[in-house]
């Protein structure tokens, strides 16, 4: 018997006691344990009996479900996993999952489903392998099950083609059968679900199932057996009821000492019972069955790995060609600059180093290189050096074998192999610790690496592309990065220049932005005001491009539809530049008296930017030191 406790929720207090076969828990009405809140479906889910068990079925909520069990939740969303089976003890959680409904499971008995069951004849698995010989002995049986493997083999990739062949030498092996059904657990849990039923004759309609009392008793007993009448020895099962079996044989398929699954052989017909002769050829034909079986699941899960990694690829592929260009905006002199020098490297087999600031795109470019070059039907592979310790970038870089740290318990391809034929992108190059630069170097010179805990080297064609937004010749004067690695590195370098350099692409970049989300975000917009297109152009804009892609992304999702963006809806730091025009407006006089004006302010603000320092400042200004000097001197600063 189970009872149900309301511990937590609208029902709090409420206790119930199972008596009928089905419950059903929800807020409608029509359920026998109604919960009025709120964060509940409708028919939230359900509790049923089958073969003296419990069992509870979410019934694909809205929130879910959780069972909780020694401290340990099992989630129940009616899509991954829908059922579970109840133990005394057992806290079910139920819709919201930070104040979910609890109901607390008592049973006043836990016996074993596959407990107390009688047998008439029974083989242990010990005695499989003599059973087999002595069924081989009889010439029909023998040539039978020799036709039987070679039918399998036959359909050894087809999984349904097996089961259908295990169905036909069951029929034809033991006469008195009428239905048959397998059991399979999976590979996680070792959950026991029926996956395949069949009748001898007629239509099939689908309720024939391996009981959950039989897979109790094949897993406790450990062995094969034949009862006479199912419907004494497991009870009013639900599973015995529908299909009305009478003798029954249960037959575990087996991998070494695992029990992988249970065949179960049926016979309708009261007066006409199973006996040894049909239990031992079962024996005998579930030893194929079970070889058989595994074989076709292996293959499925082979195929269905290499069509998930086949259909990966072709999407990271057409993703990336998709990207290769889109995003390449730019018509200022920098930037015309920059594709004329690309044109010059795509297709050589050339080392470049990509230097920028932070957000100026440099995977974008990295990824053009290679789309737009010889190698683009090859992987284009991108890694961030800063982004994991020394021990784990060598490990991804060059891979691993088996036993070679703690840990490494299989071999692991590096990105240098994976990449073989196509592009390696090193991001932040100039955070590559030392002792890695060092096998860097062997890959530029030498063409070959060796993963960790291998004792050869294997050779390779791949493209280094690097970038990093430090000054690399200052890392080399600093002792922190190789000198020869620099000299390999920088045999084709690439300057990006940053957004401020290259405001006359901002218009452009906006619009393809504004463009981007509007059509991601479903939501068109008016456009941008004139003046808050003045502001984003006046930005300096330290995050480059990576901060317009933000910044537009955010004002598209605080516009309203069909409306203009305003100035006022820009970001504080952008704000800033607002009242620029009228803090640098001089006072009336002639133009040569408001230039000066405005010369003298622009010297203020450049000084006071820079900290004083008065090299930074003529750099930033394009005048030399001398000429700020000057500059400084004729207004007295």
């Amino acid at each position: 018997m189970l009872t149900i406790e309301v511990l937590r929720g609208s029902a709090k207090g409420r206790i119930l006691s199972v008596e009928t076969p089905t419950i059903g828990i929800g807020r409608a009405p029509t359920n026998q344990l109604t919960l009025s809140d709120y964060h509940l479906s409708g028919e939230h889910g359900q509790i049923f009996r089958e073969d003296d068990q419990y069992i509870y079925r979410d019934l694909r909520s809205t929130n879910g479900s959780r069972l909780r069990r020694g401290g340990k939740d099992v989630i129940l969303d009616g899509l991954e996993r829908q059922e579970v089976v109840l133990e005394d003890g057992d806290e079910l959680h139920l819709g919201d999952p930070t104040e979910p409904v609890i109901l607390a499971c008592r049973l006043r008995e836990n016996t074993s489903p596959g407990a107390n069951v009688w047998v008439q004849a029974q083989r242990t698995l010990d005695e499989f392998p003599r059973v087999a010989e002595d069924v081989a002995r009889d010439t029909a049986t023998a040539k039978k099950l020799l036709e039987m493997t070679r039918r399998l083999a036959r359909r050894g990739r087809d999984l349904g083609a097996v089961f259908d062949g295990v169905a036909e030498a069951v029929f034809d092996l033991v006469p008195r059968a009428t239905h048959m059904a397998v059991a399979l657990a999976d590979d996680e849990e070792r959950r026991f679900t029926t996956i395949y039923g069949r009748a001898r004759t007629g239509p099939f309609d689908g309720t024939v199932k391996v009981s959950r009392a039989v897979i109790a008793r094949v897993q406790e007993a450990r062995d094969a057996f034949v009862t006479p009448d199912a419907s004494k020895e497991f009870g009013t099962s639900h599973s015995v009821l529908n299909v009305g079996m009478a003798s029954t044989i249960a037959v575990p398929l087996w991998d070494g000492e695992n029990i992988t699954g249970v065949i179960q052989v049926y016979n309708r017909d009261s007066g006409d019972k199973f006996g040894y002769p049909d239990l031992d050829r079962m024996v005998t034909l579930a030893g194929q069955a079970a070889l058989a079986i595994e074989n076709a699941r292996l293959f499925q899960r082979l195929r269905l790995a290499e069509e998930k990694a086949r259909g990966e690829n072709r999407y990271l592929k057409t993703r990336e060609e998709k990207r290769r260009f889109a995003d390449m905006i730019g018509d200022s002199p920098p930037m015309r600059e920059v594709f004329r020098q690309l044109e010059k490297v795509i297709d050589t087999r050339a080392t470049v180093c990509i230097e920028g600031e932070t957000g100026t795109g440099k995977e974008l470019i990295a990824s053009a290189i290679h789309y737009q070059g010889r190698r683009r039907d090859k992987l284009f592979v991108a890694q961030n050096c800063a982004a994991m310790p020394e021990t784990l970038l060598e490990s991804e870089l060059f891979g691993h074998r088996r036993g070679a740290f703690t840990g490494a318990d299989h071999d692991k391809k590096g990105l240098f192999e994976i990449a073989d034929g196509g592009t390696l992108f090193l991001d932040e190059i100039g955070e590559m610790p030392l002792s890695l630069q060092a096998k860097l170097l062997r890959v530029l010179q030498e063409g070959e690496i060796r993963p960790l805990g291998a004792t050869t080297t294997r050779a390779i064609d791949v493209r280094i592309i690097c970038a990093t937004n430090r000054s690399l010749e200052q890392e080399v004067a600093a002792g922190t990065f190789r000198q020869d690695l620099y000299y390999r590195l920088k045999v084709f370098p690439l300057h990006l220049p940053p957004l401020r350099e290259r405001r006359d692409d901002i218009p452009l970049l906006v619009d393809h932005f504004v463009r981007k989300y509007t059509q991601e975000l479903k939501k068109p917009i008016a456009g941008l005001a004139s003046e808050t297109l003045d502001q984003l152009v006046s930005y300096r804009w330290p995050g480059n491009i990576r901060e317009l892609d933000n910044e537009i992304q955010r004002l598209i999702i605080q516009a309203d539809p069909e409306s203009f963006v305003t100035p006022d809806m820009l970001s504080p730091q952008i704000r800033k530049v607002e009242g620029l025009l009228g803090r640098v407006a001089p006072k009336k006089g002639t133009l040569k008296d408001m230039m000066e004006e405005i010369e003298r302010w622009l010297l203020t603000e450049a000084l006071r930017e820079h900290g004083g320092n008065k090299t930074k400042t003529a750099e930033a200004l394009g005048i030399t030191r001398e000429g700020l000097h000057k500059k400084l001197a004729k207004y007295g600063m």
